[in-house]
């Protein structure tokens, strides 16, 4: 039986971006974790003498591995997509001495926001932790670099189901009910392409069914986001992003110029009112 995948325009939901450049402000950091806003670029917030240091670290760490998620590209890290919490934390456990290598003798930009946040969120009094299990405790974060060409580097996909449906033995599932923050910070890109596009949807249960994607997120047709406005962020190497993972987000297709895109990747959002979980 075939199923009508376009039956019903989807939704649009309204987007609040802020843009700043240079410094990093853990208020506004704050504002996306709260749903406040929807979407924080911050140009040139750590030097391209870092970002270059950071790629160059990951082009030759002995834990690079290529991707399964269909996805063509590499990692450094470990990923709770589709896995049950046991397997998560042991792959970060044995990941973290890699993911700690490419920040080696840098300043790490992902530990000092992580840091300077904790501090911001414990004067509110909340608790800002690393997600965990008997079976060990997530990284800071993961590196990802992207490869191939087409209209996306990576399909349309939303950062909610993966969490929502990611069992009772992960504590992270919680966070899924809030709003789930994918931050990235942008180490290397491609002179043409390879930016982040926002669609102003921010999919249902009933529209992910619709979609096929309820357990996954992942892709969403190009026939569902039809007509659905959406924005780019043109990124260069130093920027960060910060969205609501909740909202329909994808990656562009990039130049063949030989750099590649490189993203250090991380997610975090409210598990309670007194408790924010942060893992990749």
């Amino acid at each position: 039986m075939e199923t009508n995948q376009v039956s019903q325009a989807p939704a649009t939901s309204p987007v609040a971006i802020r843009e700043r450049t240079g410094s990093i402000s853990t208020a506004d950091i704050i504002s996306v974790l709260k749903g406040e806003i929807t979407a924080l670029h911050i140009r040139q917030a750590f030097s391209t003498e870092i970002a270059e240091e950071i790629t160059a670290n990951f082009s030759g760490s002995p834990g690079l591995k290529e991707r399964k998620d269909g996805v063509p590209g590499q990692y450094v890290g470990a990923s709770h997509y589709r896995k049950d919490a046991a397997t998560y934390f042991a792959e970060a456990e044995t990941a973290r001495p890699y993911v700690d290598a490419l920040f080696e003798n840098l300043v790490d930009p992902v530990r000092a926001l992580f840091d300077a946040l904790k501090r911001d969120l414990r004067k509110q009094g909340i608790e800002l932790r690393l997600a965990r299990s008997e079976h060990g405790q997530a990284n800071v974060s993961r590196a990802l670099s992207w490869s191939g060409s087409g209209t996306f580097s990576l399909n349309p996909h939303d950062d909610v189901a993966q969490v929502l449906c990611a069992g009772n033995d992960y504590e992270l599932s919680a966070v899924a009910h809030n709003t789930v923050a994918a931050l990235n910070f942008y180490p290397s890109m491609p002179e043409e392409g390879g930016n982040l596009r926002l669609w102003s949807h921010k999919p249902t249960v009933k529209d992910r069914k619709s979609q096929g994607v309820e357990t996954t997120g992942y892709p969403y047709s190009a026939a569902y986001l039809e007509g659905v406005p959406c924005r780019d962020f043109q990124l260069r190497a130093g920027d960060i992003g910060l969205i609501d993972g909740g909202f329909v987000h994808g990656v562009t297709g990039q130049s063949g110029n030989g750099k590649r895109r490189l993203v250090l990747n991380s997610f975090f959002g409210f598990a309670r009112p007194d408790l924010v979980l942060w893992w990749t």
